[in-house]
């Protein structure tokens, strides 16, 4: 098992394109860990704002009487990729991962695989 700040780090090396990546609350909007961003990408501005995107999607669901759950959002820029990944492990309720990638150098499929498993093997 792996803490924040180890499982951060893990995808910021291993998932190819990285630039910047958060653990962030959705019920409340704070992120408890960034790694990345930057001057021009400011990743607590980002994470609290794509709170406001997860809650949209879980209330559009519930509308609609989807009995399912999220694994994850693709939001795709020009030159970026965003991904969150709301987190179903033990203990991380509300919680979801938040990737940025550079598009010109990221493979989505593997994107994808590679933050599953960092999920699995993160410990709130």
């Amino acid at each position: 098992m792996a803490n924040t700040e180890a499982s951060l780090k893990e995808a910021m090396s291993s998932i190819e394109g990285t630039t910047g990546v958060a653990l962030v609350d959705y019920t409340s909007g704070m992120a408890l860990g960034t790694l990345g961003g930057g001057k021009d990408f400011n990743l607590e501005v980002a994470a609290a704002g794509n709170t406001d995107v997860i809650r949209a999607k879980l209330r559009t669901m519930e509308h609609l009487g989807l009995k399912e759950e999220i694994e994850d959002i693709l939001i795709t820029l020009g030159t970026q990729y965003h991904l969150i990944r709301l987190l179903k492990t033990r203990g991380s309720n509300g919680l979801f991962l938040y990737l940025v990638l550079d598009a010109s150098r990221a493979n989505l499929a593997m994107a994808r695989h590679q933050l599953k498993k960092i999920e699995a093997e993160l410990e709130v």
